[in-house]
């Protein structure tokens, strides 16, 4: 059984956002979404740094360094794209305007709880950053993670043990082996990578999970299958 790679993983959340929806993506892997949207779909990605028609990642060699997102990572900007200070782009944010926002984590409790900022421990300068307003202003939150650590620990848990970024806002997770929707009975099973089975993927969840109905089957290059 081989995880998605996370160009395919990155495809899987693509291929799931809504039709002509505004969406905001978070530092680190939920960037690489921006390369694999559908031609078409009206999806409007916007970079809490300022930037609204985000598009793919620029060809190596044509990077504007005047123009990053977030992350401090070169992106390219679509036609009708715009530029704004950051109390506009946070007034976006905490307002509502976003129907999804996609965020890495460390952690995601049963019941949704968001644990994805860092407090030093690994290096990194602490701070919970913009993920905190996105968090509790976007009406919708999706994670996209692998499904253990690098040492095989599950990131799907029965409560967090690291520092919450908010409580109950998770409401679906993309791992490298499974989409799973959290809701008011628990963690529901949407979609198993291919040749998996879901007492596989419950031995390396921390958190129940329920596969109610037909279960979809995820391929390597990221589609999904009903």
């Amino acid at each position: 059984m081989k995880p998605l790679s996370r160009d395919a993983l990155a495809r899987m959340v693509a291929l799931h956002l809504p039709n002509e929806g505004f969406v905001n993506l978070g530092i680190g892997a939920p960037t690489q979404v921006a390369d694999y949207l559908p031609s078409g779909s009206g999806v409007m990605l916007h970079s809490e740094n300022g930037v609204l028609n985000v598009g793919p990642k620029p060809p190596e060699g044509q990077e504007d360094w005047d123009l990053i997102n977030a992350g401090k990572m070169p992106i390219s900007l679509k036609r009708g794209g715009s530029y704004f200070d950051s109390s506009l782009s946070f007034a976006m944010m905490r307002g509502g305007h976003l129907d999804v926002a996609v965020l890495g984590a460390f952690q995601v409790s049963r019941e949704g709880d968001l644990a994805n900022w860092t407090t030093g421990d690994n290096g990194s300068p602490p701070g919970i950053g913009g993920a905190i307003d996105l968090a509790v202003g976007a009406k919708s939150i999706w994670v996209m993670m692998d499904h253990t650590t690098r040492d095989g620990r599950p990131r799907i848990v029965e409560r967090c043990g690291y520092p919450l970024t908010a409580r109950k806002v998770v409401t679906r997770i993309f791992t490298n082996l499974a989409i799973l929707d959290v809701t008011d009975n628990g963690l529901v099973v949407d979609a198993l990578l291919e040749d998996m089975r879901v007492a596989e993927l419950q031995a390396l969840t921390e958190a129940p999970l329920l596969a109610l109905g037909k279960v979809r089957t995820i391929k390597q290059d990221g589609a999904v299958l009903a």
